[in-house]
């Protein structure tokens, strides 16, 4: 005897394959998304500034080391705090050097006209430079 699929049946197959395929295709473009971080400590500079005087969330995102399913909400997040506060007129500087930081200094004016800074750590992760920081407390 032959086993007619019911509807039923083949709604489910339907079901299950539109599923294994969705997370196939999460998984891929996972996989393949650029680590963070830039080619060099002066570009790295030159974005974190543009970024943050920008209030731009995600070019932050593509600058720091947090967990990639995290990064977006982080600095949205750590954008907003300063954003809330009027930040302006911000300046990254490196110590010990230029060529070989291994701290930034964050500094700028908020809106009620005073100065703030905050240092964060540089690291290099396989080649690329990027922040390893927390939230800014200002």
């Amino acid at each position: 005897m032959i086993d007619i699929p019911t509807r039923r049946t083949a709604t489910v197959a339907v079901a299950i394959a539109i599923a294994v395929t969705w997370v196939s295709v999460i998984t891929v473009l996972i996989a393949h998304q650029p680590d963070p971080g830039v080619e060099s400590p002066g570009k790295l500079r030159e974005d974190l500034t543009a970024a943050l005087n920008e209030h731009d969330a995600e070019a932050f995102s593509e600058l720091i080391d947090y967990p990639p399913a995290s990064a977006g909400d982080f600095a949205k997040s750590y954008v907003d705090a300063l954003a809330g506060r009027g930040f302006h007129d911000v300046t990254v500087k490196f110590a010990p050097d230029d060529l070989a930081p291994t701290s930034a200094t964050v500094s700028g004016k908020l809106a009620d006209g005073s100065a703030f800074g905050y240092p964060v750590a540089v690291a290099v992760k396989e080649k690329l430079w990027l922040l390893s920081l927390t939230p800014p407390l200002p």
